[in-house]
């Protein structure tokens, strides 16, 4: 039988093959946390913004506050209708949940999302919620026997991503990020802008090299200030990491955790309008307020802390202890305008906070003045490991085949060609 040169068809499987092959074998991963009781912890993700969008529009997506948005970025709460500020596409935001335990795992279930004309599973999951989910993972979570098929006004549930290990990392408090890998980031880079190391990382995501790749899903650990307030309080269990605030007790109080610092500060908010009393009890100080005095034996220190919102009503505390030495001003993270555009590099390398933007940074404003080492891959004790498991949405590689391979292999199919 004499040999037949190859057709143009089969040329054209053939690649196609290779593209298929070569995007099936590559998934993108993240960390899942084990989970066995039914408690809620704080957690963050690490959000890009698919257009412009108003604070109230990215607030509504995730069903949270849009206050809690700001101060969970460092921006300032004080200018006028802030929550109606438009921010810039590709704008990188961390958008605080409560991370709940869900079949065994943690998981956010509280995000749900009502179907728009031309909207597939994909275009929501990539680009409406920029990767933190994946279109098997919608499909899955809501019984949807057709991906092809959606209504319009459809109402689904999304699941997100999150981490908890107990709110600390390598015993110290800390709180965790979810992160969606860029295509041009690196661990090491990861771990510089966030503070970290990359043996941290590795040790956290259960990583057996330090080879990451686009939309993998990795759980950063930031440094925070844990609070310890009253059990039965609804905001028991806040912290907050480095370098931000939280609003709480109905945006009446304001808890900041300061540059390097393991200590929450909380004062009324610049926002409290119709208020408990944030008064100590026996005392004249409000709640932030602290006053030193100096003596032969050291330095009085007397303060009036937050204690938590139960039914309404802002506990205070009154502590009085003698120190060594007296405490300097209160340090508050640098506050900064709310964005309106996005620099280059703030497009694709990792954001902690906004302020890399170009906003100019200000103090926080409010009605009361207040006076172990380990193997990379192996976690050391006490460290919280999760699992680097495959995710079902697939990332496409064809680009990250070389150059000269591709090249390389379409001169041999189409050689015959040109005999």
């Amino acid at each position: 039988m004499p040999n037949r040169k190859p057709t143009f068809f089969s040329l054209y499987k053939a690649l196609c093959f290779m593209v298929y092959t070569n995007v099936a074998l590559v998934t993108s991963k993240s960390t899942i946390e084990p989970c066995s009781n039914s408690d809620s912890c704080n957690a963050l993700l690490g959000y890009t913004l698919y257009t412009d969008l108003k604070v109230a529009e990215v607030a509504s997506l995730f069903q949270v506050d849009p206050i809690s948005i700001l101060t969970a970025n460092a921006i300032d709460i004080s200018y006028p209708d802030v929550e109606n500020h438009i921010l810039p596409s590709q704008l990188f935001l961390k958008i605080p949940m409560l991370c709940s335990c869900v079949d065994g795992i943690r998981k956010s279930v509280s995000t749900h999302y009502k179907t728009r004309p031309q909207d597939t599973l994909s275009s929501i999951a990539d680009s409406v919620f920029a990767g933190l989910v994946s279109a098997d993972q919608i499909r899955e979570a809501n019984s949807i026997a057709d991906p092809s098929i959606l209504d319009v006004g459809e109402n689904l549930v999304v699941p997100l991503p999150c981490t908890c290990f107990n709110g600390t990392d390598n015993g110290l408090p800390a709180i965790y990020l979810s992160y969606v890998v860029k295509p041009v980031d690196t661990l090491a880079g990861i771990a510089a802008s966030y503070s970290t190391t990359i043996t941290d990382l590795m040790n956290v995501n259960a990583m057996g090299s330090t080879s990451i790749n686009a939309g993998d899903i990795l759980a950063v650990p930031l440094s925070a200030c844990a609070s310890d307030f009253l059990k039965y309080a609804s905001d028991h269990g806040l912290i907050v990491p480095n370098g931000s605030y939280a609003i709480t007790a109905s945006h009446c109080v304001q808890c900041s955790c300061g540059p390097g610092s393991r200590t929450l500060y909380c004062m009324p908010a610049s926002l409290a309008v119709s208020c408990s009393s944030m008064q100590c009890k026996s005392s004249n100080l409000m709640l932030g307020n602290v006053t030193v005095q100096q003596s032969s034996a050291g330095c009085n220190v007397t303060s009036c802390a937050y204690g938590g919102y139960v039914n309404g009503t802002i506990i205070t505390s009154l502590s009085s202890s003698l120190q060594p030495r007296c405490p300097g001003p209160q340090q508050f993270p640098p506050l900064v305008a709310p964005p309106t555009y996005v620099t280059h590099d703030s497009v694709f390398a990792p954001a902690p906070a906004p302020q890399s933007d170009g906003a100019s940074t200000t103090v926080p404003k409010t009605s009361t003045v207040p006076s172990t080492g380990s193997l990379a891959g192996l976690p050391p004790a006490g460290a919280p490991i999760g699992s680097f498991s495959d995710a079902s949405t697939l990332v496409n590689s064809a680009a990250a085949l070389p150059n000269a391979l591709m090249i390389y292999l379409l001169i041999k199919l189409i050689s015959p060609f040109s005999l």
